[in-house]
């Protein structure tokens, strides 16, 4: 280790610079620790401003064709909505056109069976009600649903309208509802029997032919009723005059199909052409600024690069030429500069005996 006076503070002196040196480096390599870190963080926001752009972008624009093929796509289902419907109407007209005609011949017949009846009736002077089918069902029934029918009345006039007065009743017993039963058959069980007496017994030969009318009628309305249900079932339909509904109908099936179609193209086309096409001029719209920081940002790297080998070499080189002799307590520029004042003033003429000074002015200072 030097002795001399002028060789320790050359030392000191050339120690203190050496550390300012290093502190200044390690400055900049803060800085440029910084700087890269910003730059890296921008450069990876103008990425991701990038990529996210083009997804919407892409979205947006896909979405569009889309809308527009199914706003054009739903404008012909309604089209076709109605085509359809106006062939049903027109459907409709021509199946009660049909049946009108095809049962015009027994509704005719019914009409002259109901006049024969009437005038029969009223020559043979029987009550106008006689004549009505529902005297028929009650007093004449020969057929399966007349019986029907008129067990239904039965269940109607001796069950439920009896037991329906009962229950408006506030104070239900069983005697009211007795009572209430006798009155009801009574009533509607007199008044039928006297009825039929009464027609029966003064009309009963113009009644009977009155039933053979009858079953004429019903005769026709069935016939009327097998001819709609094999004309409604008929799925023959040329008779209609359907062809330019279905003209119409095809022609727009058609049309739906083509649009399909056209937007099914228009698709795979963005997916395939367009979508790369938008993405590659969004890039480039960010081309020039992603350069910048990329070089921007490499460039930074580079004096980074540099700055950390400098000041690692600067740190070895302390430690090799200082840290042996000056230990790392005074590894410090303000220490350093009070050994050399130490020195200056004469109370040491070398590095260890500057060293021992400063020790034993810190000890007397702490005690």
């Amino acid at each position: 280790m030097v002795q001399t006076k002028e060789e320790c503070l050359q030392f000191l002196n050339g120690a203190r610079d050496t550390l300012d040196e290093l502190a200044l480096l390690e400055e900049q390599e803060k800085q440029l620790n910084q700087t890269e870190e910003r730059l890296e963080e921008s450069l990876e926001n103008e990425k991701r401003l990038m990529t996210d752009t083009i997804q919407k972008t892409v979205k947006n624009r896909r979405e569009e064709i889309r809308s527009t093929y199914e706003k054009e796509i739903s404008k012909i289902h309604d089209l076709l909505k109605k085509a359809r419907s106006r062939r049903e109407k027109a459907r409709s007209e021509g199946v009660k056109g049909r049946i009108q005609e095809e049962t015009a011949v027994f509704h005719r017949e019914i009409q002259d069976l109901k006049a024969q009846l009437k005038m029969m009736m009223r020559q043979n002077h029987v009550p106008g009600y006689c004549q009505s089918a529902l005297y028929y069902r009650l007093y004449f029934p020969r057929h399966v649903m007349e019986y029907l029918q008129l067990f239904v009345y039965i269940l109607i006039l001796f069950l439920a309208v009896p037991y329906g007065v009962y229950l408006l009743i506030p104070e239900r017993k069983t005697l009211h509802l007795v009572l209430i039963y006798i009155a009801d058959i009574l009533l509607f069980g007199g008044s039928y029997i006297a009825l039929g007496n009464r027609t029966k017994l003064l009309y009963m030969e113009t009644l009977r032919e009155g039933r053979k009318i009858q079953d004429q009628i019903l005769a026709n309305r069935k016939r009327i009723r097998k001819i709609t249900s094999g004309i409604r079932k008929d799925r023959n339909e040329s008779l209609y005059n359907l062809e330019k509904y279905d003209d119409e109908i095809a022609r727009l099936q058609q049309e739906l199909t083509d649009m399909a179609t056209k937007q099914k193209d228009a698709l795979n086309a963005f997916e395939t052409v367009t979508r790369n096409i938008l993405a590659d001029e969004i890039e480039h719209n960010h081309k020039a600024k992603l350069d910048q920081l990329q070089q921007e940002h490499q460039q930074t790297n580079e004096e980074l690069r540099q700055i950390t080998q400098q000041v690692k070499e600067k740190r070895l080189y302390v430690t090799e030429h200082y840290g042996t002799w000056l230990g790392r307590e005074f590894m410090d520029s303000q220490r350093i500069a009070e050994l050399c004042g130490i020195v200056q003033e004469g109370m040491a003429s070398n590095v260890s005996e500057a060293i021992t000074v400063y020790q034993e002015r810190k000890n007397v200072v702490v005690n």
